[in-house]
């Protein structure tokens, strides 16, 4: 049973269900963002394209895996000797085009120039350069991530693993990563984050940490 309470003061959705609003502006979603005030939930985008704001709530399920799938990109980053700046939750906005709110999002090749920043103003400041869906709920907006120019994005759905890459404004389907060439990640993650969910976080990551090969 799906309960959606929109009002001056409160925005609420039962976990395990998405409302898409049609014909919406920028003022419309800016609007339930204040409505929504400090809290994290429902998650909120907006698309200028489609005209569109979606709501979405998650499962516990759903945040399992996103917790268990960024961790696995951690343990890949020290493996690589790379620093990062991870953000889960942040709101991500690029006025009267669209705004989002990625499960997770890591900041690399672009770190340095966000370390401090209480907010990310995608106007003067750099997109991540990795975005992480976790598709449970609903169907990750591809279109609005276009409109930010994330230059990588990953969407889990149905235990595979789906990698988009920047191309000319564009995404295209990857079979690897520009961020780990030297890992098979559509091959090796989907495995850790299942077993991740049927046997435990620790369990998994554990595992994947003593893993001698990547590939």
């Amino acid at each position: 049973m799906m309960l959606l309470t929109v009002s001056e003061n409160e925005l609420m959705l039962t976990p395990g269900n998405d409302v898409i609003f049609p014909h919406q502006t920028w003022e419309d979603y800016q609007r339930l963002l204040d409505v929504r005030q400090d809290k994290t939930l429902p998650k909120l985008c907006f698309n200028s394209q489609t005209q569109q704001i979606r709501l979405m709530s998650p499962l516990p399920s759903h945040g399992n895996r996103v917790n268990t799938l960024t961790d696995l990109v951690k343990i890949l980053l020290r493996r690589q000797g790379k620093d990062w700046q991870c953000f889960d939750p942040i709101t991500l906005k690029l006025p009267n085009q669209a705004g989002l709110e990625p499960d997770t999002c890591f900041y690399i090749e672009n770190r340095q120039a966000i370390l401090g920043k209480d907010k990310i103003d995608l106007t003067v400041d750099p997109p991540p350069d990795l975005a992480i869906e976790v598709d449970f709920t609903s169907i990750t907006d591809v279109g609005a991530y276009e409109l930010l120019k994330i230059p990588e994005l990953w969407i889990y759905r149905e235990e595979s693993l789906n990698i988009y890459l920047l191309q000319e404004n564009s995404y295209q389907n990857s079979e690897e990563s520009r961020l780990f060439l030297d890992t098979n990640i559509k091959k090796i993650l989907p495995y850790y984050i299942e077993l991740g969910w049927n046997q435990g976080s620790s369990i998994s990551l554990r595992k994947f940490e003593n893993l001698d090969n990547f590939s």
